[in-house]
């Protein structure tokens, strides 16, 4: 039937443009300068085998589920080879509306999923407005999988290719890539495409870039036999050297007061139990910085949330993939003359555990300031655990283990009294107008703890830390972490992203959304509506960029001149912006404005009940600064 569909499909286009060119009368200067030969045909250009059709086959032998991007006349060969060749199914294409929020999208999803979702990006204009996304991936060391379309050959451009090809496409982000290449022939694209995956999946990971010439794209392939794949192998990550190994785990058993730091710790999910084995064997402390799900919220050993007290008691002080292992263990006074000053006491010794140390790059300041440390540990964190966790075992005599299990009752009684501290801080404000940013915490925790939930959401500020003091995280999956760069316009598409990763498993997504991040690329609402991703949005809208408007009061106050005009330039209002109606008009179930703080909960069990429907859902919530 396919040969046959084929030859009909032929017929027919022959046929009609045939037809066609008989029906327009030609005038007789073009007539003479025609061949006479009545057996001449209009020139038919069919392509049952094209490039794209073969690259999206390299694709799909990487396993990606979804590939996001804002359509884009660069990449028309490979998206249709996706909807059409590919079934549009592994991947299936996410439509954006905006090239940041695809690359956002999937920095969320492999949060969740651990694994890349591929982004296809419009030559430079799309390369350009996905970059701030691709510089919080690069921070963060998540492997975003991009593809740019690029006309390469000039003699073949339609006038905006022009302006939307380059010479080297991949110099816009070369900075913050980890590695990139532009095919010049398919089999080089598939060998290229497979080496990326490998390299953006090898700690430490970061996004790569493979540019897709549209002229390979669109033409034929050519081979008179099928082009092979590649076969991918991800390198197993690199462990630590067993006598530095074996070393920490000395100065560990040894210690009075060790510390764990747990930031980007949790690569997969096996990272958890292990961490949570280390700690237990040692009774440690632990401070989890949040930049994965690393440790119980509620464990006792978990010493998050009085983390400068633990780190001042320390003797020794490990970190595990810290981001910024300097700020941990210094404190820098953000004052008119800026100091610093150390938060060990003297003598405690300093480790580190982290790919950090195999790779780094000198243009962007992401590599933060250079700590002293006694023993630094160049390897991957979660897979050098279980050699540290044996040694520490054999060398954990009676003795010590007696002490350990005094240090952890001592420990477990200073977790239990910090929570109660939390507890009470939550109650302050609690009936306020605007609503207290603790109350929305708890209205929410009330209203989704008996769900198998996520906290998809990025936070740094006061406003998203609620839920770390008061809800119960106890799953790899209930917490994606930051953003890594700190780009605003982060927060809504990365949402969207970790609840696509989560809708397959059924588990209920919720996001803590502050106003400033979501006015960056709000169509990601129509995203989420579009393709039925259940997300439940609540804004924590204190109608502001609350931390720059704090920037600027501190340098009014330092200049001596009041902080009444200090809000000027930061604030949203006049008009306030109504989230609500926002949503509603990209397709969600939305409610809002709320100010009373006693319709609260009302307002989040109904949109609680449409995801649980299957649809995405908004709260807007007027709430204080912080």
């Amino acid at each position: 039937m396919a040969a046959k569909s084929k030859m009909e499909r032929r017929k027919f286009l022959k046929g009609g443009m045939l037809a066609g060119a008989a029906a327009i009368a030609q005038p007789k200067a073009v007539m003479a300068q025609q061949s006479p030969s009545a057996s001449e045909e209009a020139e038919v250009l069919i392509t049952d085998s094209c490039g794209s059709d073969y690259m999206v086959d390299v694709i799909k032998s990487l396993g990606f589920e979804y590939v996001c991007a804002n359509p884009g006349s660069s990449f028309r060969g490979m998206q249709e080879s996706i909807i059409n060749y590919g079934g549009n199914r592994n991947p299936e294409f996410i439509t954006n509306c905006h090239e940041e929020s695809s690359v956002a999208m999937a920095h969320g999803y492999f949060k969740i999923e651990g694994k890349p979702m591929a982004v296809l990006a419009h030559g430079t204009v799309g390369l350009q407005h996905a970059s701030m996304a691709i510089y919080n991936a690069w921070c963060d060391r998540v492997p975003v999988y991009i593809m740019a379309g690029n006309y390469v050959d000039a003699a073949i451009r339609r006038p905006a290719e022009w302006y939307h090809g380059v010479q080297d496409c991949a110099g816009i982000v070369r900075d913050f890539t980890k590695w990139d290449d532009q095919p010049a022939s398919l089999i080089h694209f598939g060998e290229s495409a497979v080496r990326a995956y490998k390299i953006a999946m090898t700690p430490p990971m970061a996004p790569v870039l493979v540019v897709l010439d549209a002229g390979l794209q669109e033409g034929p392939n050519e081979s008179r036999t099928k082009l092979s794949i590649p076969k991918l192998t991800v390198p197993a990550p690199p462990q630590g050297e067993a006598g530095a190994v074996n070393e920490l785990a000395r100065l560990l058993v040894a210690a009075e007061n060790p510390v764990l730091v747990a930031d980007r710790l949790a690569r997969t999910t096996a990272a958890m139990p292990l961490l949570i084995e280390l700690a237990e064997t040692l009774q440690a402390a632990v401070i989890d910085q949040g930049g994965r799900m690393n440790f119980p919220s509620h464990h006792p050993l978990n010493q998050t949330q009085r983390a400068a007290a633990a780190v001042g008691e320390a003797d020794l002080v490990v970190g595990l993939e810290v981001a910024d292992f300097w700020a941990t263990v210094n404190a820098l006074r953000d004052q008119v003359h800026r100091s610093t000053r150390k938060l060990t006491k003297p003598g405690a010794k300093l480790a580190t555990i982290t790919s950090g140390d195999l790779y780094i790059k000198a243009n962007y300041q992401d590599f933060r300031r250079l700590a002293e440390v006694d023993l630094a540990i160049a390897a991957d964190g979660e897979v050098t655990l279980p050699a540290l966790i044996e040694a520490v075992k054999r060398l954990a005599t009676g003795d010590r283990q007696r002490l350990f299990q005094q240090r952890g009752a001592k420990l477990a009684e200073a977790s239990r009294t910090t929570r109660e501290r939390m507890r009470q801080a939550a109650t302050y404000a609690w009936d306020a107008n605007p609503v207290s940013t603790a109350r929305v915490a708890a209205e929410l925790w009330a209203v989704i703890k008996n769900e198998d939930w996520s906290l998809v959401s990025n936070y740094y500020s006061e406003a998203g830390i609620w839920p770390r003091r008061l809800w119960d995280f106890n799953k790899p999956y209930q917490w994606p972490g930051h953003a890594g760069g700190g780009g605003i316009g982060y927060g809504a598409p990365s949402s969207v992203g970790a609840a696509l990763a989560n809708k397959k498993y059924g588990r209920f997504s919720v996001s803590l959304q502050t106003d400033g991040d979501l006015m960056y690329a709000p169509g990601v609402l129509w995203t989420a509506a579009h393709h039925r991703i259940p997300l439940l949005s609540v804004m924590l809208n204190n109608r502001g960029y609350h931390q720059e408007i704090m920037h600027v009061q501190r340098m009014c106050n330092e200049r001596n001149r009041g902080v009444d005009r200090g809000t000027m330039g930061s604030t949203l209002t006049d008009p306030h912006i109504d989230f609500a109606k926002i949503a509603q008009g990209m397709g969600l179930h939305a409610e809002g404005p709320i100010t009373d703080p006693k319709d609260l909960g009302p307002a989040l069990r109904r949109a609680a009940a449409a995801v649980k429907r299957g649809e995405p859902a908004l709260v807007d919530i007027v709430t204080q600064a912080r």
